[in-house]
């Protein structure tokens, strides 16, 4: 994770050079903050890298000695299918319709995208313990 912490924070320098850049030349104030905004998110994954690396130490990807069969085994679980994604986007969809029409139809979607995001995150969940 070492390398990509890197990668990202060399994006992160490079959007707030360029934010700075843009700031002095052009002094327009949206495009200094969208590119502020992308030093900050490339930021925010550059740490969370970080921390990952510090907490589980380096990975067999990250050493030089380290051999193939080091890497073998299941790498994480893959859901086989899912409705959820259609429904949140079918609920996000309606709440964008409801910004421009009727604000019943936005709370139908906000009430339908919230259903879809506890669904979709709790999916999975069993009581095994």
């Amino acid at each position: 994770m070492k390398a990509e912490g890197w990668l990202f924070a060399g994006m992160s320098a490079y959007f707030t050079g360029t934010a700075c850049v843009y700031w002095a030349l052009a002094g327009e104030p949206a495009g200094t903050a969208a590119l502020t905004v992308a030093a900050l998110m490339s930021a925010l994954v550059a740490v969370f890298f970080f921390v990952q690396y510090v907490r589980r130490g380096p990975r067999a990807q990250d050493r030089g000695d380290a051999e193939t069969v080091e890497t073998a085994g299941p790498l994480a679980f893959f859901p086989p299918r899912s409705a959820w994604p259609v429904a949140l986007a079918t609920g996000f969809t309606l709440a964008a319709l409801g910004i421009v029409y009727e604000l019943w139809i936005l709370l139908l979607g906000f009430g339908l995208l919230s259903g879809a995001v506890l669904g979709f995150v709790f999916q999975y969940v069993t009581d095994d313990a």
